[in-house]
């Protein structure tokens, strides 16, 4: 028996607040950046240990401690240059020798860095505008033995993990606005300029929607003022194409507001020669972007953890995030009458993490519904998921659920 909590939410579903602010840092701001590497080392440093070990054999390892020091450019219309490579710092913690074999933990944790950069940013090249370091330390002696006690996979936390459905409008309009400029097929033609350090600020007051939108822009691949601002009108107007077909509201859009538009130079607008912030003094850090969901929504229940990086075997930070998310999607596609639903995990360090202390589920209800007409159903689904959780863990090492 679980301790399944099925409850009803006495507030107002979200679509009908006066305020709601909804936020997402794309795959190119620092932030993001640190979490994709996190994220990109934990998977393939699974894959590693299974390799030498055997499949389904992971041992203890958190890479959840990305660091980005900013670096240095001068980026000009028409051209450019880094003056100072951007210096990545992987740490964390890892097993690097069990039963006798040992783990290439720093050559694969570079390697994996190293290639996560290549492929998330177009314009950044590798070899002359990063330093990646590593100094992944060995693993907690306490927490490795938890990790490999016989029986149930154990929690090595005492922590929580919050997830919701479904998503607002404009969480929906954030999340694929951000998600459509930084799509390889968008970054043709014209929009080849926009980088992908894009970050998305949505507001939405009463029926008005205001997105501010901060996107770093390619100096090599804009050659004036004066083209500068046509490709800026450009995005502008894609955008709200796309965005005003997923509402009836009145939307407007802001791009690049910090830009001074009087200047006649480089230095007055949002240029760089990689298409990251991190090249001119922004740095970042794991788990000071999005939360799990993609999102980051100060109306919503969130937790602060960070999911990106983190072991998928019994982490419960990061499984709990992951398995929240996924509950509550299910639960509003499957159970008619579901209008909006909150659930929050909760374990306890050393039980079993399929038995959480509590797995609670907080639910508003469309007109005519009763909680007990929805419960048992809820109760159901919330038990599958934590009776099959393992599928997470896989899930997680395969790619196949976002943590940023």
């Amino acid at each position: 028996m679980r301790n399944i909590i099925v409850d009803k939410l006495n507030q107002t579903s979200i679509e009908d607040i006066d305020i709601e602010i909804v936020e997402r840092k794309g795959i190119g701001h620092p932030d993001s950046i640190s979490d994709g590497i996190a994220e990109s080392v934990s998977q393939t440093l699974c894959k590693e240990y299974m390799d030498k070990l055997g499949e389904g054999k992971v041992l203890h390892h958190n890479t959840d401690e990305v660091q980005i020091t900013a670096g240095e450019s001068n980026p000009v219309f028409g051209g450019g240059e880094i003056i100072k490579p951007i210096d990545f710092l992987l740490t964390g913690r890892g097993v690097r020798k069990f039963n006798g074999k040992k783990f290439a933990i720093d050559r694969v944790a570079i390697a994996s860095a190293k290639k996560y950069l290549d492929e998330s940013l177009i314009n950044f090249n590798t070899e002359t505008d990063a330093v990646v370091e590593c100094k992944i330390g060995p693993g907690s002696g306490d927490l490795v033995d938890v990790f490999k006690r016989d029986g149930a996979i154990s929690s090595n936390d005492t922590s929580f993990g919050v997830g919701y459905a479904p998503f607002s409008q404009v969480e929906n309009i954030v999340f694929s606005t951000e998600n459509l400029i930084n799509s390889r097929s968008f970054k043709k033609g014209k929009f080849v300029a926009v980088g992908e350090d894009v970050k998305v600020m949505g507001l939405r007051e009463n029926d008005k929607i205001v997105l501010t939108i901060a996107a770093a822009m390619i100096s090599k691949h804009i050659s004036s003022v004066e083209e500068y601002k046509e490709i800026r009108e450009s995005l502008k107007e894609q955008v709200y194409n796309s965005a005003i077909k997923q509402t009836d509201r009145e939307l407007e859009i802001f791009i690049n507001t910090a830009d001074d538009n009087n200047s006649k130079t480089e230095d007055g607008y949002y240029l760089t020669v990689t298409g990251t912030s991190a090249e001119m003094g922004d740095d970042g850090s794991v788990g000071r972007g999005n939360r799990s969901n993609g999102l980051i929504t100060p109306n919503r229940p969130m937790s602060m953890e960070a999911t990106s990086g983190k072991n998928p075997i019994n982490h419960v930070g990061k499984i709990y995030n992951i398995l929240s998310n996924q509950i509550a999607n299910d639960i509003v596609s499957k159970i008619e009458g579901v209008k909006q639903v909150n659930i929050m995990i909760l374990s306890q360090i050393g039980k079993a993490i399929d038995q959480p202390k509590a797995a609670t589920s907080q639910l508003i209800l469309e007109d005519g519904y009763k909680l007990e007409d929805v419960s048992k159903n809820v109760e159901d689904i919330i038990d599958a998921w934590l009776d099959d959780i393992s599928h997470i863990t896989q899930g997680v090492i395969n790619g196949e659920y976002r943590t940023f």
